[in-house]
């Protein structure tokens, strides 16, 4: 897989995909990441991507210009299977989302600032908007990283144990059930004995009614 991130604030992206899970991906050459600094496609000497709103308001809007100079430079050079726009009015990123994008190519991801992109970005060059949650932040950067993490980690190979993605909370729409390891006994707080048992049939049904009860307790509409 190719990612390549749009944004004004590359060096804020870059230690993420310098660390842990991510990093051994690229190390392994199964996902590369690219950041392109918005501002190198401006064609203003201040090196400015914003401006005003039209019939006024507060805030700055992206323009669409140097957007849209990058994409169709990078979409010069390949295919991209998604163009994808971070925006807290998008369609709000699940696991099922993670599963198929993991399945992509190439990915192009816009991180939005200010008050946003110029509507006509999001008309003409934008296949897909993305949100996180029903919050906002300073920026769609943060954005992007969870959205690359999620991806990332389900490409095969780059975990190191490939059952461990299919036993996260969320797959087949459950949480995961509870975890425990050494020692068995702590300050009188015990493992369950089922897990210490060895018979993996037993551990697995009780992990199964543990996964539905907390499910259940927690999330009932994921079982709707």
């Amino acid at each position: 897989m190719r990612i390549d991130i749009i944004t004004i604030l590359p060096d804020l992206m870059r230690s993420p995909f310098e660390g842990s899970i991510m990093k051994r991906a690229i190390e392994k050459g199964l996902v590369e990441v690219h950041f392109h600094n918005l501002r190198d496609y401006t064609t203003n000497k201040q090196k400015s991507v914003d401006d005003y709103p039209f019939g006024g308001g507060a805030g700055m809007v992206m323009q669409i210009q140097p957007i849209d100079d990058c994409i169709a430079k990078l979409k010069s050079e390949r295919h991209y299977d998604e163009i994808i726009y971070m925006t807290p009015d998008g369609e709000t990123l699940n696991q099922k989302m993670a599963n198929s994008m993991s399945l992509l190519k190439n990915i192009i991801i816009l991180c939005g600032h200010y008050k946003g992109v110029d509507q006509r970005v999001r008309d003409h060059l934008i296949t897909r908007e993305i949100s996180i949650g029903d919050y906002v932040l300073s920026g769609g950067e943060l954005g992007a990283v969870i959205l690359c993490d999620a991806l990332i980690r389900l490409i095969p190979g780059v975990l190191s144990d490939e059952t461990s993605a299919l036993t996260d909370s969320f797959q087949d729409n459950l949480l995961a059930p509870p975890v425990y390891t050494r020692p068995a006994d702590y300050k009188g707080w015990k493992v369950p004995e089922v897990l210490l048992s060895g018979h993996f049939a037993k551990i697995e049904q009780w992990r199964e009614e543990k996964a539905f009860e907390h499910t259940k307790n927690r999330r009932p509409d994921l079982l709707e």
